[in-house]
């Protein structure tokens, strides 16, 4: 058999019997496509046993080549690793070259982080005349100020903050509570809230955050506010509840802070997870040098 017969037999296979998409199929056929385009053209490969791992290899080259990022390149060769698995499967061939084809170490996408103007601006956006605009002002305030999950954040109680130890008592990740700093203004920010609370809703609820009904706010009725205050503020970027956990942890190592207090205040198990930052930091720094240095 041709090897484009070879592809039709795999893309039937994972369409009959696995039950894949027909967008998935349509990947995979792409991606097999193009190697097996590569192997006829540019190698001269006309029989499944004579493909070896060099030919991968010069494949993957050739990807780089064209610019792909590892992200692509590491999905060709995933799609490639299955369709050999396949072929020995089935008994068309008896060895698979894909086996210890390696994936390239995938891009790290450094979040999208607001700058200290743009943070400022949302944060003016509620109108805080209304008992609406004053909860929605002390949730922007104490996202940006503590760098709580949005999760953290629509759970706080109405005991949690403590005021007058500057704290924030949330629950994290596996259940665990923990202790982080709150600046001054988003403490004024909460009692302006709390003095308005009332006016929102007369239910009794322990949480913190109501919705119009007197409910605990949820995740949704966050995200269409922020959505509504972005575009408001007149900021370009995709902002998201994590954007301002990201821009917490990003103002504070770019003014000093040591790597493992942030640590502990976002709550992150492991340090590595943190240190994504740092890149944000280094970053910030180059910057810095361009705009300043003499010979930037």
């Amino acid at each position: 058999m041709e090897l484009a017969t070879y592809l039709t037999e795999f893309l039937n296979f994972i369409q009959v019997e696995k039950g894949l998409s027909d967008n998935t199929a349509q990947a995979y056929r792409g991606d097999l496509k193009n190697y097996l385009t590569f192997l006829t053209d540019n190698k001269g490969v006309n029989s499944l046993n004579t493909i070896t791992q060099s030919h991968i290899s010069d494949f993957v080259s050739e990807m780089r080549g064209y610019g792909l990022n590892p992200n692509s390149i590491s999905r060709k060769i995933t799609s490639i690793r299955l369709f050999h698995r396949f072929l020995v499967q089935e008994g068309f061939c008896t060895e698979d070259p894909s086996l210890f084809v390696e994936l390239p170490k995938k891009e790290k996408k450094l979040p999208t982080v607001l700058t200290r103007n743009e943070v400022f601006k949302l944060l003016e956006i509620p109108e805080t005349d209304r008992p609406t605009g004053k909860r929605d002002k002390a949730m922007l305030e104490i996202l940006y100020a503590t760098g709580v999950r949005i999760s953290e954040l629509l759970s706080i109680k109405l005991s949690d903050i403590l005021f007058n130890s500057h704290l924030l008592r949330c629950t994290g990740k596996g259940n665990k509570t923990r202790l982080v700093p709150i600046g001054t203004e988003a403490l004024n920010a909460a009692k302006s809230y709390l003095e308005a609370r009332p006016k929102l809703s007369k239910r009794r609820c322990d949480y913190l955050f109501l919705n119009t009904r007197g409910n605990k706010l949820s995740r949704m009725g966050f995200w269409k506010l922020l959505v509504r205050y972005v575009k408001l503020a007149g900021i370009d970027k995709r902002v998201t509840p994590h954007t301002l956990r990201h821009t917490f942890a990003t103002h504070l190592l770019e003014g000093g802070a040591d790597l493992r207090s942030v640590q502990e205040m976002l709550g992150h198990e492991s340090i590595t997870t943190t240190q994504i930052y740092t890149h944000i930091d280094v970053e910030y720094l180059k910057e810095v040098h361009r705009s300043f240095h003499p010979r930037g």
